[in-house]
């Protein structure tokens, strides 16, 4: 095979990667076994072993990368990540909503349900398409660059799907780790004699610490996308048409997120989610 050839199919194996990547962690919809996609895989790193020149950053062969030499760079966040304020009142979210619609001078007002995942808060920024960098929370203002363990978990892609995203990009969310997974990684531990991890938050934050992103690779965290940072151009001034749109450019939101125009019916999901969680 010539290079040209080899360049040619390598962009062809990439393009259908990054596609069962989003058909299996955005739509959860896989149209090809893990057999299948594994020789895909396969296939793509043979070729970028035999042409080495020809592998790119964002190529899905490189979510393992070396060790930070000496512990983590810290990185300011261009727009500060904040806490959230919360309540456990529905008489406070009713004068919440009163508050808002005064403010607003309106009669209605559209909120999105987004059911919250007891994560590790993690902002990604994307340049042009590009996964460029991805931080902690930290302090709001500055956060450790823990972009080397970020791009080990596979629901977030290395580069966007589809077209139309922003020159700069940057989503919040929570990396965390899925039960099933915990479950069967604890197994494992006590099958070897060692210790049980005692839950999923702590131990996911302890994982995004570690300077080999081997280890992060191996516990299989998972990510979903609650908000936003810095964002240039802005594509929309709504929320839920922002997040679909991430959507769309293969960033896993959850599932189970929705828009309502009416405070009662709020109250419905939020009281239903009660009895779900």
């Amino acid at each position: 095979m010539t290079r040209d050839e080899a360049q040619k199919r390598i962009e062809e194996l990439r393009k259908e990667i990054n596609y069962h990547n989003y058909r299996y962690y955005i739509l959860a919809d896989p149209i090809i076994s893990d057999a299948e996609y594994d020789r895909l895989f396969e296939e793509l790193k043979a070729l970028e072993a035999q042409f080495p020149d020809l592998v790119t950053p964002d190529s899905p062969t490189q979510r393992i990368g070396d060790k930070p030499a000496e512990g983590f760079a810290r990185i300011r966040h261009t727009i500060p990540m904040l806490s959230i304020d919360n309540t456990y009142s529905l008489d406070e979210l009713r004068e919440f909503h009163n508050r808002i619609l005064k403010l607003l001078d309106a009669k209605t007002v559209d909120y999105v349900i987004d059911p919250k995942i007891d994560g590790v808060a993690v902002a990604l920024r994307y340049e042009n398409g590009i996964l460029t960098l991805g931080a902690t929370r930290g302090d709001g203002e500055v956060g450790d660059d823990i972009t080397q363990n970020i791009k080990t978990i596979r629901s977030i892609p290395l580069r966007l799907q589809d077209s139309g995203w922003p020159a700069v990009l940057e989503v919040r969310g929570e990396v965390y780790w899925p039960r099933k997974e915990f479950a069967e990684f604890n197994r494992r531990r006590e099958s070897n004699g060692e210790p049980a991890l005692a839950n999923p938050r702590n131990a996911t934050a302890g994982t995004l610490k570690s300077l080999d992103p081997k280890v992060v690779a191996e516990r299989k965290l998972a990510f979903l996308c609650h908000s936003f940072g810095f964002i240039d151009p802005m594509p929309t001034n709504s929320h839920y048409e922002l997040a679909q749109l991430v959507k769309k450019w293969g960033i896993p939101i959850n599932p189970h997120l929705q828009k309502v125009s009416d405070i009662d019916k709020l109250i419905e999901i939020i009281n239903d989610w009660e009895t779900k969680r």
